[in-house]
Formats: C-alpha cells, sequence, structure tokens
C-alpha cells in the first residue's frame, strides 16, 4: 500500500510544532473590502468568510461584502453589503470594478481584475479542469474547456495572477502556492500560504452515541464518513467501490451531503444528505475518506480529524500536507486506485477507535484554530496600511 509521502520541506515539518496564536494587535482599525460572488448555505467558503468576518469587526476593522444578490442579507451582520447584479464571473467582475470604494484594503475570495490580497482558496481552476479531465471521457472534457463559464474563470485567473494585479496572495496549502508559481510563474515571495482553521466546537458527551443511533450502528460497526458536495470531484464513486471490495460487512459508507443521483444504493452505505452541523454528525464516525480528485484544503477532512479521526485522503488534497501518513490516517497517490484506498480503509478500520490513534489526530486537529488563520491572515493585511502614504 505504498501510498504514504514524507513530509515534504520546512514549511511542513514546521505545521506540527506550531501552538495556537492570540489575535495579533491592531496597528490601525481598518476599512475592508470582502469578496464572494456565490452562496450557499452549506459552502465552506461561506462559512470561512463569516468566521473571518466575526474576528475582523471584533478587532474593530469596518468590512463591506462583495457579493451577488444570491447572498441573503440575514446572512451578513458584520457590515455593509454591496450586493452586484451579476451571476456570471466576468460581468461580476466589471461591476465591482465599478462599485468598490478605492479606499478599502480589497480582500478576494474571488476571481476578479485586481485587488490588494487574493486568497486562493478554490485552487487553480486550469489545474482543476486539467485532473478532472483524467478521470472522464474525452468529449466531456473537451465540452468543459469550451464552457463559457469556464473560460471566463480562466480569464480572470490569468489575469489575477499578474504581480500587478495582485498585490499578495495568500494560498491555503504549498500544494496550491506550487502551482501558482508554476503555472503563472507568480512572485513566491508574494505567496504566503496561510492554512484553513476551525473554530473551538463543543459537543456533549452524548453526541456520538446519538449520531451513531440515527445511523442504526452497532457498537462493533466501523462507521466510514464521506462528507461533501461535488461528489464526482470528492471521489464519491471510488470510496463506494472500495468499500464493496471489503469483506467485512461491519464496514460501513455514511455519505453526509447532497449532489446528483447516488452512484450506487447499497445496505452497507447510508446517504444522509446535507446537514447544517456537520460536525456533530462527524462525531459518530470512527474513519474519514475523501479520495478527491482536486481539493486546495478539506475543511472537512480538518473537522474529522479534529474530533479524533484518522483521515484517508488524496495526495491531491492540500489537507494531506498537514497528516503524518500511519499516524493520523494515509495519503492514497490517485484517487481511483481503489486497491490502495480498500487496504487503507480496512487497515484502519482495525485500529481507528484506538484512544492513542484518536487523541493524536485531535491533538494535531487543535494547531489549525480559526484564530491563528485569521491572525496570520491580519497580518496580511495589515501591511497593506504600513504601506501607505
Amino acid at each position: 500500500m505504498g501510498v504514504c509521502h514524507p513530509a515534504r520541506g520546512l514549511e511542513h515539518q514546521a505545521c506540527h510544532s506550531l501552538l495556537p496564536l492570540p489575535l495579533a494587535p491592531i496597528l490601525l482599525p481598518m476599512n475592508i473590502g470582502l469578496v464572494r460572488r456565490g452562496f450557499s448555505r452549506t459552502g465552506g467558503a461561506e462559512a470561512y468568510l463569516k468566521r473571518v468576518a466575526r474576528s475582523l469587526v471584533d478587532a474593530g476593522h469596518s468590512l463591506t461584502l462583495y457579493s451577488s444578490t444570491l447572498w441573503p442579507i440575514a446572512e451578513w451582520p458584520y457590515g455593509k453589503l454591496v450586493r452586484i447584479a451579476a451571476q456570471e464571473p466576468v460581468r461580476f467582475a466589471d461591476e465591482l470594478r465599478k462599485k468598490r470604494n478605492a479606499e478599502e484594503i480589497l480582500f478576494s475570495l474571488e476571481r476578479i481584475w485586481e485587488c490588494n490580497c487574493y486568497r486562493a482558496g478554490d485552487g487553480v481552476h486550469r489545474v482543476w479542469l486539467r485532473e478532472r479531465a483524467k478521470y472522464e471521457s474525452s468529449w466531456k472534457a473537451k465540452f468543459r474547456f469550451l464552457n463559457s463559464k469556464h473560460a471566463q474563470i480562466c480569464g480572470l485567473e490569468q489575469a489575477l495572477f499578474r504581480p500587478s494585479a495582485a498585490d499578495q496572495v495568500i494560498a491555503n496549502s504549498a500544494l496550491i502556492k506550487n502551482q501558482i508559481i508554476s503555472e503563472f510563474g507568480y512572485p513566491a515571495d508574494r505567496i504566503r500560504v496561510i492554512y484553513n482553521g476551525l473554530p473551538h466546537f463543543v459537543l456533549g458527551t452524548s453526541a456520538r452515541a446519538r449520531t451513531r443511533s440515527l445511523w442504526r450502528l452497532r457498537p462493533q460497526d466501523t462507521a466510514v464518513v464521506f462528507a461533501g458536495t461535488g461528489w464526482k470531484r470528492k471521489g464519491l464513486r471510488y470510496a463506494i467501490e472500495a468499500i464493496q471490495m471489503i469483506k467485512d460487512r461491519r464496514i460501513r459508507l455514511i455519505v453526509i451531503g447532497a449532489d446528483r443521483k447516488p452512484p450506487l444504493r447499497s445496505s452497507r452505505i447510508l446517504y444522509f444528505g446535507p446537514s447544517a452541523d456537520i460536525h456533530s454528525l462527524l462525531a459518530g464516525g470512527d474513519l474519514f475518506v475523501l479520495p478527491t480528485i482536486y481539493d486546495p484544503f478539506s475543511n472537512a477532512c480538518l473537522e474529522a480529524l479534529s474530533l479524533g479521526m484518522p483521515v484517508i485522503t488524496t495526495r491531491s488534497n492540500g489537507f494531506s500536507e498537514i497528516i503524518s501518513p500511519g499516524t493520523h490516517g494515509d495519503v492514497i497517490d490517485m484517487p481511483n486506485d481503489v486497491d490502495s484506498l480498500s487496504l487503507s480503509i480496512e487497515s484502519w478500520s482495525k485500529i481507528a477507535k484506538s484512544q492513542e490513534i484518536r487523541s493524536s489526530c485531535i491533538q494535531l486537529a487543535g494547531q489549525y484554530s480559526i484564530d491563528r488563520n485569521v491572525t496570520e491572515t491580519l497580518q496580511v493585511l495589515e501591511s497593506f496600511v504600513s504601506k501607505r502614504p
């Protein structure tokens, strides 16, 4: 099952020794414009944006969110909301140019024409298209590359990664940093890797038992959890194939999230549907699996880790950089390597419930808090204050 990878350089090694940091002292109150075009109630980017916004407001900064009309007013209690009546990526970027306040520090989670700081949380779109094409028919791949929306996103990305368009880039993994450098020649010294972080969750002691009862699991059953939307990208098909190869019927696959028609119905697979409280549901799991084709850094993997679950994922997931294979889970080279995935699930299901394993996972996840993420993000944003006349 030789699918593990060693620690990748000093940046990777250092992350294991980090301790939670307090929020940095504020030099000056800032007017910050935040940009996110879409909205999903269960979206990871939206949850991240609201967590960051709450911390920024608590730290004394003034915020304006620039979004499409899809963003509900009630979902933005952190400052001004400017809704832009444009859904297409280029039209949204054009309208944002007209509406933005030039005095603001513009921090974008969206591909736009220019900004002070761009957080590449969605990765590099044209790399994602190439990776996806490896696992689908040639006609589908060709059609996708010709799709106008994909063409617009790639065009905006090409423009934004000019050094004169984005003053600074935040990548949420070294995987994405390296892709930005290799694809666009963007200066490495202007890209900062800031890993995703979680807020502090408090679950009652009955959460695990309650969830397992909901799933109708027996104490001897091993719950292998898969969570997320975009099932093709996240490799649900491969997780299902791997489970089907395992003879031990006590190993069950729990799928949290919604997408199109389930790839397969089986007594060993439970499709639970989407949930606004995924953390409580994850408490019922023993092992987390995400054989993703492309993921800059999976928050679901980090949440699972924080609840003591070892994680089996792929090298194409930036999250894989923070774990030590053999200690916190496993890393598979290719998402469609179902044999390796199956062996890994079977092997980890035998030890995943051990207190030593679970404690090690929880300890590692504790180093990746939203406070640390916001502190490091603030350091980047505050650098623009000192540069202004």
